[in-house]
Formats: structure tokens, sequence, C-alpha cells
């Protein structure tokens, strides 16, 4: 098996290293990944400047390709033929934060996998839900293992047409975990502000701001698995139509 690992924190982060040495335990790994942090980018496409790609190498000695493009220009570009090497899956993260609900929009990290299921190959994207200003190194060991065993049930079972797998990890040693957990987008509770600031020239800039963001916390979604110490796995398609509207839209007259 051939796995392609990408992220969106940056070819050097360390959840990237983590999932890359885990996924070795499955097959062969190609590892290609932005040369910055690309996080909250969303679902990128470069169409307007040449991408530049070079080798690197990561902490452990491994092999790695980077690119000053986005994490979904990175798999497009393997997919494409950069790698000659027929793809059989790819895996996106470690993220260094949980990505639910509304958090997919944004994700450098889901939609690097929603990438791969573009182009017809599974496509899974593994978070860890990181304790809120949590001091030091993390610990990406559970995630990497999560991240291997939901691969090799991926390749054994397969995914359907259109699905990507968004699996978001508690912050927990792997015998703490309460189990695996089917689940539903949750609702994200985004409490951003704007900073208002002028720059030496008197001029206005702005930051988007505020505290993080939290969620609400009902049995079933993925922020509730997460809450009770379960591994969240919500599948996402890329089909967004909203089939109920649809039919309300249906009886409109224009």
């Amino acid at each position: 098996m051939h796995i392609l690992v990408t992220n969106d924190d940056g070819v050097t982060a360390p959840g990237l290293l983590a999932l890359a040495q885990e996924m070795k335990k499955l097959g062969q790994v190609t590892v290609f990944a932005p040369d910055r942090n690309w996080s909250a980018s969303g679902h990128v496409k470069t169409m307007d400047r040449p991408l530049r790609v070079r080798e690197t190498i990561l902490a452990d000695g491994t092999p790695a390709f980077m690119s000053d493009g986005a994490p979904s220009d990175c798999v497009a570009l393997a997919l494409l033929g950069l790698i000659e090497e027929k793809i059989d899956i790819v895996v996106s993260g470690i993220n260094p934060n949980a990505n639910i609900g509304h958090d997919v929009t944004y994700s450098g990290t889901v939609t690097a996998a929603m990438e791969a299921v573009i182009d017809g190959v599974p496509g899974l994207a593994i978070s860890l839900d990181s304790p809120e200003n949590h001091g030091g190194k993390l610990d990406y060991t559970t995630a990497a293992s999560v991240a291997r065993r939901v691969a090799e049930k991926v390749t054994a079972e397969g995914l359907p047409q259109g699905v990507v797998w968004n699996v978001n990890v508690p912050y927990l040693k792997e015998n703490e975990l309460k189990g695996f957990m089917v689940t539903r987008q949750g609702l994200r509770l985004y409490r951003d502000e704007l900073d208002r600031r002028l720059d030496p020239r008197g001029r206005p800039y702005y930051w988007i701001g505020g505290q993080a963001p939290t969620g609400v916390d009902e049995p079933g979604t993925d922020f509730g698995a997460l809450r009770a110490g379960y591994v969240s796995i919500t599948p996402l398609q890329l089909d967004l139509t909203a089939r109920e509207a649809m039919r309300r839209l249906e009886n409109w007259k224009f």
C-alpha cells in the first residue's frame, strides 16, 4: 500500500512526523506537505501562479516533498503525476487542534483529504483535540495510532465514493479512550472579535481575534463524542446539496 501523508501546518510540524512514522507500519509512505503553515486556509487550488516543489528531510531522516502551495495543492500535484507511483490513500494531519462542526469548511487538514476524494482516492483527515492553552510539546502518540487503525480499516473495507472521513481524537492515552464513535457534525460556537488597530502612519488594519471556539455538547456529534472520551469519525460528503431546501424551492414561482 502506498500512502500519501500531508497536512496544513507545514512540513516541519511534529504532527506530520508522528503520522508519517505510524503510517510506515502499513506500507510505503510519501510525504508531501506545504512549506509553511496554512491553517484555516480552506479548500484552495492555486491557478494564478506557478507552484514550486522542493525536496527536504524530516527530523527523523524521512525524505519529503514540500510546495509553496496550499495543502490541497500538494495533494493535487501528487495525484496529477508528480508522484509517479499510484497512491492508494491520502492521510492528512495530525492537526494539533480538533476540526469539528463548521471547522471543516476552514480546515486545510480536512480539505486536503477532500482533494483526494475528488480525485477518486480515499481521504482521511486526522486531528487531535489538544487542551486549550496547552504548554510544551503535544503528545501525538494516540492520534497517530488511531490514524493507522482507521487507515487500515478503510483500505480493507473501502469508502463510499465522494465521502471523506473526518477523524478527531481526544487528548488521552490510548488505553484511556472510551472507543470509536461514528458521529455527525456538531455545532461549533465561534467567539470571533474584530480588533481594529492603526499602523505607524495612522492607517487602519484589522485582526480577526477573540477567544477560542467552543461547541454544543450534544450526544451523537463530533463535539459530544470528544467530550465523552471517544474518537469521533464523521463521514463528510462532497455533495453539499440541501435536499430539503431543494424540495421547498421546487414549489417557488420565479
